[in-house]
């Protein structure tokens, strides 16, 4: 057999688990040994939790180190530390939070977010916060600290990933005809510096050498429009709901914004206060689970609507209304025809669009309402739009297709 079938062969046989290597073995007499010992190790982590079996050490039994396989992961601290540093090790960083959600979710190992030493091993990521605000009732004392700390590192690093796109979009779109003398790099107007600079081209040392640079006014009112994000709590939405949490904790941060944060399921809970002062907070006021009544949370934002021409309403929600479905879908009509510019994400997230209900989705978009996914890192791109007066169908229509 050759190194490449057998690497192939050895890949398998991580895929399918132990209880296929005899079978695999046949193919060759030669494959006594078909895993080294990395592989044994990636083997055991993975079978921990996809072969409901776990690593326990037989030594007390037989007088020597070896290890042995039985039902389940057990409790013990030491072996699931030792099994989250060996994942962390054998295994890039997105596999590492699919076996780390899969444990919980498989395993019920609820013990990874109970216990400090064992939570501060965990890898932080979007699903990991979605868990722990699932949880966040049953947190003991002892490791909420903790908790908070792997919240605010998956915040700051969503923060730092989105904040200066956004800023930039919403800066570009309320300032793009108007231009200052004052310097400032959020306000540089690229297009119209490069446009009017085109003839100081130098073609010796290939560089654009600007006379003049120009930037976008920022001196413009305060509170210029009304952003709303209402957000749709249910379990399946858990990853769009933090996104859009984070996202509307900066757009609470520009002054040109008037922000307001939404979450429901079968009750309505204003979030505007904690977006703005702090994200962590926000996202442990949410309590991710329970039905959904959409119609009582855009009943509930419209007092928000004191000037529709500049207000950005946006429902992030899979669109499974088990409150009055009729009446959702006539104020959805009515706030489109007053003006708002009104969108419907089903997922804000990296994932991709989940279940949702198409035909509540088809009657918004017979309104002119899009309703679509978007992924992060698009959605600086849909606000400058819908804030420039684009199109909201073609705008949608964009931005799902780059996603």
């Amino acid at each position: 057999m050759t190194a490449d079938n057998l690497e192939k062969m050895k890949r398998w046989r991580l895929i399918l688990g132990a209880a296929t290597e005899e079978k695999l073995k046949s193919f060759d007499s030669t494959l006594a040994q078909l895993l080294d010992e990395e592989a044994r190790i990636m083997d055991e982590a993975l079978a921990a939790i996809y072969d409901d079996t776990q690593l326990i050490d037989d030594s007390s039994r037989s007088g020597q180190k070896g290890q042995t396989r039985a039902a389940g992961l057990g409790s013990s601290s030491p072996k699931i530390s030792k099994w989250l540093g060996d994942i962390r090790t054998f295994f890039p960083p997105d596999v590492v939070s699919v076996i780390q959600a899969d444990a919980i979710e498989r395993k019920g190992l609820t013990q990874l977010l109970f216990e400090p030493e064992l939570l501060s091993q965990v890898k932080p990521d979007v699903q990991m916060v979605a868990t722990l605000m699932s949880l966040k009732g049953r947190i003991p004392e002892q490791t909420k600290e903790t908790a908070r700390q792997l919240v605010k590192a998956v915040v700051d690093e969503i923060m730092k990933r989105m904040s200066e796109d956004l800023r930039r979009a919403v800066t570009g779109a309320l300032n793009r005809r108007k231009h200052s003398p004052i310097p400032s790099v959020t306000g540089l107007d690229w297009n119209t510096t490069i446009r009017k600079n085109l003839k100081h081209y130098d073609t010796n040392r290939k560089l654009l050498i600007p006379e003049k640079v120009y930037f976008f006014d920022r001196a413009r009112k305060s509170k210029e429009w009304t952003v709303i994000l209402d957000i749709d709590q249910s379990g399946s939405m858990a990853n769009s709901v933090i996104y859009a949490s984070i996202v509307g904790s900066i757009f609470a941060s520009m002054p040109s914004l008037e922000t307001k944060v939404v979450a429901f399921d079968t009750e309505v809970v204003d979030l505007s206060e904690q977006c703005a002062n702090d994200p962590v907070d926000m996202l442990f006021g949410i309590q991710l689970g329970g039905g959904t009544d959409i119609n009582k949370s855009v009943a509930y934002c419209e007092q928000f609507i004191k000037e529709p021409q500049k207000t950005l309403f946006i429902l992030v929600s899979d669109l499974y209304e088990f409150g009055n479905r009729s009446e959702f879908l006539r104020r959805m009509d009515e706030l489109h025809q007053a003006g708002v510019k009104v969108l419907c994400l089903l997922a804000l997230s990296d994932e991709g669009v989940p279940s949702y209900d198409e035909a509540i989705a088809k009657r918004l978009a017979s309104y002119g309402i899009p309703s679509f996914g978007c992924s992060p890192d698009r959605l600086p791109e849909l606000i400058e739009g819908a804030l420039k007066g684009m199109d909201l169908v073609q705008l949608s229509a964009r931005v799902g297709e780059k996603k």
